[in-house]
This record gives C-alpha cells, structure tokens and sequence, in this order.
C-alpha cells in the first residue's frame, strides 16, 4: 500500500456535507492508524528541530485544535509529517455542541465558517483516548491538549471549568493550551478583556505550580487568541501573558469578520470563518505581539497556512512554529512537509 495523492480523494469529500467528510475521515483515520493502512496517507516527517518552551519540536509545523476534538487519532495524524499535534478543544463535561448544520465550505475562498461549538466526549473520554496514543510521541512528537469550558456553565464560573480542564489533561500533555477565543461558545471572548482574562491566568498559574509539585514535571501552558482583536488589545494581552508567567501564545483562532467573502455562498453564516481569508488578521497579530513580547516569547501563528509560502509569511510576522487546519483540508497532507521544508530552507 502506498500514499495516496489527495487529488484523488477531495473530489469524494467534497461532495459530502462537509462535517459528514470530516466525521468519516476521523473514523477512517482511527480506525486504520494502527494497521499498514496507515501508508495511505503516512510521509517522512522533515527534520528540523527547535526547542521552545522548554520542548523539542521535530520541525515547525503542527496541527491546530479542532481538527481531533477528542483525540481520537493523534497517532494517524501524526504519520502525515507534523512535528506537533493540538488535539481538543476539551470540556470538563461532554456536550453536543450547536445545532446542525454548522459547518459550511466557501471553496472560492478557500475558507470554512464553523459554528461546531466546542462539541466533545468531555474530559474523561478525552483522557482515555490520548493514553492510548503511543506511536506519534515515542517518535519525538510533540502534543498539545487545548481546554475550554462548558457552554451551560455561567461565564462568571468560566475559571472553575479551566482548572478542571487543566488538572485532568496536565498530567498526559506535552503543553497546555487555554482556548478562550473561540466566537462559538457564548460571552467566551469576553475573557480576552484586561480584567477578566488577568483572573483567569492568575488562578490558572497557580494551579499550574501546584500541578508541577505534584507531578514533578513542567508543562508550558499557552493562550490562545482571536484575530478581532485591534492593537491596543494586543498590547494589553502581551502585558497580561507576561504579568502572568505563560510560556507562549497562539494567534489565532477563527475570525467572526466577513469582509473577504462577502457575496459569496454561506459567507453569512454565524461562525468563525478560517482558511485564506483570516490570513492577514492572523499575520495582523502576531506582528503586533512579536513587537509587544519581544523576540524571545514563544510565538504560534495559525490562520490561513495554505501553502509552504503562508508558513513562511507567518514566521517573517514573528511567529516561532505555524500550525495549520482549513488548508490541510484544502489542500491535503503533502501540506505538511512541504510548509516544513520551506521553514527549514530546504
């Protein structure tokens, strides 16, 4: 069995509901990534290693979250050559997410707008799945678990599910990821504001201290933000990382903005729109926090990895490691070595 070109497989996902080509897609993935079959989409991972954080990463290109809410396939997906892989985003509790349909692909753009919700097994069912991967972290992999909260919870109670969240997946992660820009779950990025998001971090490095004694072992823990955030904003979430001992930031997660495809089919649906479209939003922010952190903080750039060029730009913004997820679906695994040999020169 040998790799299959993703030319030959879009033509049939596409033409599926594109959360039912996402669900089966998983399903195959888990269910083969343990068996030869795994050659059909397996490649040579690039070398290129850099330590950030404290970490080893084997090259600069990982997989965003979203993509294995329940990491379910973290060995699979690594065999398509990341470096590290985000799986989540996790919730205390198991929750269906939005109403269907809530994904919805806008090909002229090559964009997506999801409306998913943060829709999970929950903690436990999460934690069970990522013991049970092996193979991705045996070879140098790196793997992050981003946590969120519950939708039903109040969002003056936001803080009681990220402890939850973070005392249940410390002891399994490479890194820790706080997720509280997704437009999708209610008042959720109300938490990026000055006040509520310096709490947030406060009572999260704290247990974060506890857990380290605990366990005796350090795990970076990283924020990840919106792109619809001006620069006044940026500023005041540089000082607050800073202020709060976190060891990196992610920039970005989906933008509710819809400027870049308006007109075209599905762009007003209610979302987080990604792909190409959040490109310049994305490379927006992390200039805006490489210029405001300085050039030692470790910096992810996610939002509109296209193609190899789109890596390149986002570590020319300031950004240490990219991650990618609409493009991988656009344009398939191959996305992967060749954004990670261009960020090796090769």
């Amino acid at each position: 069995m040998a790799f299959v070109p993703y030319a030959l497989t879009r033509p049939f996902l596409f033409g599926l509901d594109p959360e039912r080509a996402h669900d089966l897609t998983l399903d195959a993935i888990a269910a083969l990534q343990d068996s030869a079959a795994r050659r059909l989409w397996a490649q040579k991972r690039v070398d290129d290693p850099v330590t950030l954080a404290g970490l080893r990463f084997p090259n600069r290109v990982g997989l965003a979250a979203g993509l294995d809410k329940n990491g379910r396939c973290i060995d699979g997906l690594g065999d398509m050559g990341f470096g590290f892989i985000e799986v989540g985003t996790v919730t205390p509790k198991a929750q269906p997410g939005n109403p269907k349909p809530r994904v919805f692909r806008l090909p002229q753009a090559d964009a997506l707008i999801n409306r998913l919700g943060f829709n999970n097994e929950g903690l436990e069912s999460f934690i069970a799945n990522v013991r049970r991967s092996r193979r991705f972290r045996a070879g140098g992999g790196v793997l992050g678990l981003n946590i969120g909260k519950n939708a039903a919870t109040p969002i003056e109670r936001a803080v009681d599910d990220y402890l939850i969240g973070l005392a249940g997946v410390y002891p399994h992660a490479d890194y820790v990821t706080v997720n509280i820009s997704s437009p999708n779950t209610k008042n959720l990025r109300s938490l990026q504001s000055d006040e509520a998001l310096d709490a947030l971090l406060a009572a999260l490095n704290t247990r974060k201290d506890e857990l380290r004694r605990q366990h005796g072992r350090v795990v970076p823990m990283f924020l990840k933000i919106a792109p619809d955030l001006d620069d006044a904003q940026v500023q005041l979430i540089a000082a607050t990382l800073q202020r709060n001992g976190l060891d990196g930031v992610i920039a970005t997660n989906t933008t509710i903005a819809r400027d870049a495809v308006q007109g075209l089919p599905h762009a007003e649906e209610t979302g987080g729109l990604s792909g190409a479209p959040v490109r310049e939003a994305s490379q927006r922010v992390v200039r805006a926090l490489r210029q405001a952190l300085g050039p030692d903080f470790p910096i992810i750039g996610v939002g509109g990895v296209m193609s190899a060029a789109d890596a390149l730009a986002k570590r020319a913004a300031g950004a240490d490691l990219v991650q990618v997820y609409t493009g991988l679906i656009y344009r398939g695994p191959g996305l992967v070595p060749a954004a990670a040999r261009a960020l090796a020169g090769r």
